[in-house]
């Protein structure tokens, strides 16, 4: 097996985005990334497939030196899943806009999930649908102003989090686009992960949504407005490290430690692995101005997937048939003979 290192995984394409595009840094984050999980796998390159639907984010397979699929609108994830269940050996990513994977795209989206498929989802969420000139999307925030929306949106967004929990969703991850170092460690836990791996990118579109997340991205405000999880540490935060998160009755609730009596073991210890779903989905849905936004991984449990299951089913059919062959099938029953 070759030794790769990212530029293996450079293409000779000209990126085609808006310079300050926050789709670059996740696009560098993964091909920082795919060496280490060639690596792990012990598979060569040519193992890896990238596919996309439409929109801006969608230009990224043609950005990464591997197999690749431009699909249609809204239909990436139907795609992926066709590649992985015909060939489970191969590592697909998916790559697919807030429009493209919770839109048109929805239902797909959630029985992926669904189905535990074992495929590397990465959700491009900048609130905006881009490459067509800036209508909402169904993560737009509630009051945005955009072409289709010119006195505001009337509709609650989207909380992807929440809707992959709500799928019984076996990994959930969340970025920004700023945090290059974090981003290869979602990638990384979830190309580890064996079933659908959801992350969600928050970036930033320069053009027709600038800024939609610098309440927590900029540097002003991330230390206090943002919260790492890992499991095993505490979920503090915070510019002083001295905020934290505890579970007060059957609620969520930021506390300062040393004020009240509060010190560190008050403070609840991030477990992904846990199957504690209803708590993963508080943290999933944690927002200003109250809580800070979780960012890593926040759910990452074991389950069958489904290709596993099909496999498994057609080898317990194969065991117990009658007929395994053509020839069998032929001579099985009655025949005739034409005069």
């Amino acid at each position: 097996m070759a030794k790769y290192t990212f530029k293996d995984f450079k293409s000779d394409q000209e990126i085609r985005w808006c310079p300050g595009c926050g789709d670059f840094s996740i696009l560098a984050a993964l091909q920082r990334v795919l060496p280490q999980v060639c690596e792990e796998k012990g598979i060569d390159k040519d193992k890896v497939v990238v596919v996309s639907g439409i929109g801006c984010s969608s230009r990224l397979p043609y950005y990464v030196d591997t197999y690749g699929f431009h699909s249609i609108h809204g239909r990436a994830t139907a795609i992926a899943t066709g590649i992985k269940v015909a060939n489970p050996d191969l590592c697909v990513w998916q790559v697919s806009g807030d429009g493209d994977a919770l839109a048109i795209g929805g239902n797909h989206f959630i029985h992926a999930i669904r189905r535990n498929i074992d495929l590397n989802l990465m959700l491009f969420n900048n609130r905006i649908y881009g490459m067509t000139k800036g209508q909402y999307s169904p993560t737009s925030m509630l009051g945005t102003v955009t072409k289709t929306s010119p006195y505001g949106t009337v509709e609650p967004p989207f909380n992807p989090g929440s809707l992959v929990l709500g799928a019984k969703g076996t990994f959930f991850a969340r970025g920004i686009d700023t945090e290059l170092a974090l981003n290869q460690e979602i990638m990384l836990e979830a190309s580890r992960h064996h079933g659908t791996s959801v992350m969600e990118f928050l970036t930033n579109c320069v053009i027709f949504n600038n800024g939609s997340h610098a309440h927590i991205s900029d540097k002003e405000f991330k230390a206090d407005r943002t919260i790492v999880l890992r499991d095993g540490e505490k979920m503090i935060f915070g510019r002083n490290r001295d905020k934290g998160i505890i579970l007060d009755g059957w609620k969520l609730k930021v506390v300062t430690i040393g004020e009240d009596g509060v010190t560190e073991d008050d403070i609840l210890t991030h477990d992904s692995r846990s199957d504690n779903l209803g708590l993963q989905t508080m943290i999933a849905e944690m927002k200003g101005p109250d809580f800070p936004v979780a960012l890593g991984v926040i759910r990452d449990v074991p389950e069958a997937t489904y290709e596993d299951e099909v496999a498994r089913q057609v080898e317990e059919v194969r065991s117990k048939a009658r007929v395994h062959n053509m020839d069998e099938l032929l001579h099985s029953g009655s025949t005739w003979e034409q005069k």
